[in-house]
């Protein structure tokens, strides 16, 4: 699990805003709808390693934000 005072200072390498932490496996950009995996604990935030989400994935994860 991260660290909520990591979480606050992690941001997209693409567009630099802020991430949603989602159950602990995915850091997410609602903005460009991008995942960064989170893999043995450490965020890859590498904008190769991010993958696109689904509609289905922005609606369920954007609705947690909420």
């Amino acid at each position: 699990m991260l660290d909520e005072t990591l979480l606050g200072l992690l941001a997209c390498p693409q567009d630099k805003g802020e991430l949603l932490l989602i159950d602990d496996a995915v850091l997410y950009n609602p903005r460009l709808r991008r995942a960064y995996p989170i893999e043995d604990g450490i965020p890859v935030l590498l904008i190769d390693e991010a993958r696109d989400v689904t509609d289905a994935e922005h609606a369920e994860w954007a609705a947690r934000d909420r």
